[in-house]
This record gives C-alpha cells, sequence and structure tokens, in this order.
C-alpha cells in the first residue's frame, strides 16, 4: 500500500468518524478532510477546489431556490390546506392525504423545505380529527423519501451521484430515469405504512395543548405582588423575585390587561399580575414571600398564556441549523428572536426545564416558546427553524403561483428531453424566479443551504483522493474478490446494503461520494456496466428510515412527534430490508449490467 492510499484510507476512516459522531458541524468536517488532503498533497489545489464548481453543487444550489420559488408563492402551503379540509372524515383519509401529496411534491422540490410547511398542517389534522401527531409525522418524513427516489431533482443524493457518474466517463442519470424503481418504491413503501407501519407506530404525543405536551403542570404560575413586596418599584432585572429565586417572567397583567412580552426595563407595580417559570420547589419559596401571593393553584394551560399580542409556539432546530452546538444563552435567544423559550424537548422525549440556557443545542430540538406575532414571523423566516405551531398565515405571492409552476415544468420538461444538461436547466430557472419575483435576491440567497454546498464540495475532494490514490480501484477488486464470486447481482445487492448502513450513520451524500468510485472501480474489474451499481448506491442513499439522524425529514420530526430512537428502527428496519431485496431483483431488469 503507498503512502497515498494510506492517507486516503486515513481520511475515510476519519470522515467516517466526524459524520458519524457529529463531533464537529458536517461542513466544517468536510472542509477540515479537504484541508487535511490538500496539506498531504494527495489532491492539487485545483482538484481541491473544483468540489465547489462541480455541476452538482451548482446544481443543488440553483434547486434550492426554485424550491424556494414554489413555497414563497403559496402554491405548496395552498395545496396543504385544501387537502387538511378533507382530512376531518377519517384517519385514513388523513394518511393518504399526507403520504401521497407530499411524496408527488417532493419528486420534484427539495423535501426539506415541503416537509416544514406541511409538519403544522399535519398538527393541525391531528389536532381536529383526534388523532395522536406522532402516528402522521413518520408517515410525512418516510413519504417525502419515496418521492425523492422517482426523479434526478427528487434529491440532492441522485444529482451528485449523476454528477459523479458524468465525471467518471459514464452516461449520466436521466431526469426520469429514476422513475420505474422510485415509483415501485413509492407504491411498495405506501402499502407497506398503511397495512404494517401505522400499526408499529405508538402514540408518542397527545397534540391538544403545548402546555401539556411540554408536561409544564408544575412549572407555570401566577402570583400577584402586592404593594409592599420588595419588587414593587423595580424592574425586571433589578426585582428580588427575580434575581433570588431565578424565575423567568413569562407575562405580566396590569389591571387586567396584558403588558406583551415582558422587558427586562418593565417597572414593577402593586397589583400586577405576573405569569412566572419555575420548578414547584420555587412556587413554594414564593408563597411564602412577603407581599408575594399565588393567584391559582390551577393548572395554566395554553390558552391562559395566549393574549392579543402573545401566544406559545414550537420550533424545531432545523438540520445544519447555525444553532448546532450553541446554547441559547450564547446565542442571546431572548434578546435575537424576541422570544423566550418555556422549555426544550429532546428526541427520545426528555424535556429540560430548568438550567437549559447551557445546553448546546441539537438538530431536531424542539422549542416551546413565548412570542409574539411579529417575533413568530421572524422565527419562520429564520431557516434555523422549523415552526411545528400554526400561526397567523404568512404573506404569499399567490399571484406568481403559475408562474413558479411555469418555471419548474420548464426545467423538468428541458432536462427530461436533453434540451439543456440538469445543470443548465436549473441555473436557467432559479434565474427567472428572480426575474419573474417569485423571489426576491435576498430571499434567492438566503434560500441555498450553506452547509450542504460546503458539505458536497468537501465530500467530492474525498472522493477524488480515493480514486487518484488507487484505494477505491483497491475497494473495488477486494469487493470483486468476496462478494464479487457470486455474479454482479450480489455485488450490487451488497453495495445497496453497504450504501443503506452507512447513510444510517452519516450523511447520505458523504456516502454516495465514497462509494461512487468504488462501484465504477468494481464494476471495471468485473467486466460489467457500472450504470446499475450507481442506481443501487443513488436510491439505498436516499432511503434511510433505520434512525432519527440518517436523513434530515426524520431529525425535523424526531423531537415534534416525542419519538424515541427505537420507534425508528422498529417501524424503518422492515422498510430497509424491503426496498433492498426490491432494488436487488429489479435494478439489474431496468438497468442490466
Amino acid at each position: 500500500m503507498t503512502l497515498e492510499m494510506m492517507i486516503a484510507t486515513a481520511a475515510v476512516f476519519l470522515a467516517v468518524y466526524l459524520f458519524a459522531t457529529e463531533k464537529l458541524p458536517v461542513d466544517l468536517s468536510a472542509i477540515i478532510l479537504m484541508s487535511l488532503l490538500l496539506i498531504s498533497g494527495v489532491i492539487t489545489p485545483e482538484e481541491g477546489i473544483a468540489g465547489f464548481s462541480n455541476p452538482a453543487t451548482v446544481t443543488i444550489g440553483a434547486m434550492f431556490i426554485l424550491s424556494a420559488g414554489l413555497l414563497r408563492t403559496g402554491a405548496v402551503n395552498s395545496l396543504g390546506d385544501r387537502l387538511a379540509a378533507l382530512s376531518k372524515k377519517s384517519f385514513w383519509l388523513s394518511l393518504a392525504i399526507i403520504m401521497i401529496p407530499i411524496g408527488l411534491i417532493s419528486a420534484f422540490v427539495n423535501n426539506t423545505p415541503a416537509v416544514a410547511v406541511f409538519i403544522p398542517i399535519v398538527m393541525t389534522m391531528a389536532r381536529e380529527s383526534g388523532t395522536s401527531p406522532s402516528k402522521l409525522l413518520m408517515p410525512l418524513s418516510f413519504a417525502s423519501m419515496f418521492g425523492g427516489t422517482c426523479t434526478l431533482i427528487g434529491t440532492s443524493t441522485n444529482i451528485l451521484v449523476s454528477s459523479l457518474a458524468a465525471a467518471h466517463g459514464q452516461r449520466p442519470l436521466g431526469m426520469l430515469e429514476f422513475a420505474p424503481l422510485g415509483l415501485i418504491f413509492f407504491a411498495a413503501g405506501t402499502l407497506y405504512m398503511f397495512t404494517f407501519g401505522i400499526r408499529l407506530i405508538p402514540n408518542r404525543r397527545g397534540g391538544e395543548d403545548l402546555t401539556a405536551d411540554f408536561a409544564m403542570k408544575d412549572y407555570l404560575t401566577e402570583i400577584v405582588l402586592h404593594t409592599d413586596a420588595k419588587s414593587v418599584g423595580k424592574t425586571l432585572r433589578e426585582a428580588p423575585i427575580v434575581k433570588d429565586l431565578d424565575i423567568t417572567i413569562v407575562g405580566m397583567r396590569r389591571n387586567g390587561v396584558s403588558l406583551g412580552l415582558p422587558h427586562a426595563d418593565t417597572v414593577i407595580l402593586g397589583g400586577d399580575e405576573l405569569l412566572v417559570r419555575c420548578d414547584i420547589g420555587k412556587i413554594k419559596k414564593l408563597e411564602e414571600r412577603e407581599g408575594v401571593s399565588i393567584k391559582s393553584q390551577m393548572q395554566l394551560r395554553e390558552q391562559d398564556l395566549r393574549s392579543e399580542d402573545l401566544m406559545l409556539a414550537e420550533a424545531v432546530v432545523a438540520p445544519n441549523s447555525i444553532l448546532v452546538g450553541k446554547s441559547l444563552k450564547k446565542i442571546q435567544f431572548r434578546i435575537s428572536f424576541g422570544a423566550i423559550v418555556l422549555a426544550l424537548r429532546r428526541g427520545g422525549g426528555k424535556v429540560l426545564r430548568e438550567n437549559m440556557n447551557s445546553v448546546p443545542l441539537r438538530a431536531g430540538d424542539a422549542l416551546l416558546v413565548e412570542v409574539d406575532h411579529e417575533g413568530y414571523e421572524r422565527l419562520r423566516r429564520n431557516r434555523a427553524f422549523v415552526m411545528v405551531s400554526e400561526a397567523p398565515v404568512p404573506r404569499y405571492r399567490k399571484s406568481k403561483i403559475a408562474t413558479a409552476l411555469l418555471i419548474i415544468a420548464g426545467v423538468i420538461a428541458s432536462a427530461s428531453t436533453g434540451l439543456f444538461p440538469i445543470v443548465v436547466a436549473a441555473v436557467i430557472g432559479a434565474a427567472l424566479m428572480v426575474l419573474t419575483r417569485c423571489l426576491s435576491l435576498e430571499e434567492a440567497y438566503d434560500s441555498i443551504d450553506w452547509k450542504i454546498i460546503f458539505l458536497l464540495a468537501g465530500v467530492l475532494t474525498l472522493g477524488m483522493a480515493l480514486e487518484k490514490s488507487g484505494m477505491a480501484a483497491l475497494i473495488g477488486n477486494l469487493m470483486v474478490d468476496t462478494v464479487g464470486t457470486l455474479g454482479p447481482v450480489a455485488m450490487l445487492s451488497a453495495l445497496y446494503l453497504l450504501t443503506s448502513l452507512l447513510t444510517e450513520m452519516m450523511s447520505n451524500n458523504a456516502t454516495a461520494a465514497l462509494l461512487v468510485p468504488v462501484a465504477i472501480a468494481g464494476a471495471q474489474s468485473l467486466g460489467v456496466d457500472p450504470r446499475p451499481f450507481l442506481f443501487a448506491i443513488a436510491f439505498a442513499a436516499s432511503a434511510s428510515f433505520m434512525t432519527p439522524v440518517g436523513y434530515q425529514t426524520n431529525t425535523m420530526i424526531y423531537a415534534a412527534g416525542q419519538y424515541k430512537f427505537t420507534d425508528f428502527m422498529r417501524v424503518g428496519a422492515p422498510l430497509n430490508i424491503l426496498f433492498w431485496i426490491l432494488a436487488t431483483i429489479f435494478i439489474p431488469r431496468f438497468w442490466p449490467f
């Protein structure tokens, strides 16, 4: 083994470790790996930065803009609202209304923002039909993955594999070439969810009241400060009741009128009613304070904390959010977003209500926030969050819905017919979204998930190092010597399984970038067409059901549905096995060796 091979192998093991453990943000990990490969001399500076100009990177960036244009016009929301109105008739109709449309939408629109739009719609459907949201959120996420396997633009992974194929002298994967097997996956996955999957999903969340969902019974109460209280005449920042007991004031009423979101400089007057968040031990201490009385021992519910100006909302920390790894204190959440965090729920059901300001945030964390309507809109527009709660209807450019749909249709048609390569069609479409004012230029820039762009650039460099060092050929030959002796179908099945398992642990794009060079090298050793192997990797990397971290949409619903990690394993493992069997049977038929 040469020195270059050893360095490339070490880089792969480091990549798997970093992406699987998420000790560092995935985009930073990718850039670190790129830097190490540049320093080692395995790749040249030109090769190192080539990932930024790769057609896959440019296409995916443009697709973010195209998806945003469709979302900002309200096309997806309008469809969701109409479908939600039909869902009251039965649970099974609700399930169909969720899975089939989101699958169709995700075939042509980035599924992460599409699922983000549908989450509050699903929560409303669940509440109005008396169904646990956990019964509907997992099917929502899975259906978006089913749909994403149907077209080239359904997932970023499909685009990446196609670009890597072209870079290795292979014919790019076609826009609708995924459809035959993708539709089989869609049909089989939907049938599985309707028959077996839905019965395996537990009722994890009630969904009727946010204070109940976050178990705030012993953490919210209402007190009255009498004129002889020591805190009267002091600002909230200086009030002894706040400083000594370390409680959080979440609301104030004076003469029966709400004062809106409490401000640190608000002066307390005798007779003021304060809504406070603290544990039951501090509530007992409040009762002992001179000049302070508990107004009511009744459990405060969501409607008790709502007013004309204020509302409770649930916000999930988005996958690849800039907030991941930072604490509420570090980002100065209240100042930055104009909202008060009442509780934090982790995936697996753990709820933090005290001492949470110093806890590093994770992707998928659900925050219970008290916010005014302007603050809610600020949270909703920020890509760091996925809003779970219903809210005032955003201002959409509904007059541009037809224009946005025509642009999307034009991109699909021109790429499908070969009029333009997908990268050209996507860039033209993105430009038209701005020129026709479906999006502003600022919104177009904001819509791009730059973490994904940097991740792609980094992992493409890693794939290049594997190939250039000869390590990809070595691994490919090793697979041929072991599994390949059973024939190309066995090799294909093994590649699908390996891709599927790696995707559950780390980024699907990183997995694809690592395995595509190996697959092509293995196909060359076997003397067969690598195309079936490429499709095996693309499909396997886009179908990750067994863990809440294997795919972004699973992460988004993890805490929102109050799922446990084992829920995904219970429901997703049979689905992964089903797709593995289907891929092994049908890929050789649709794409012969």
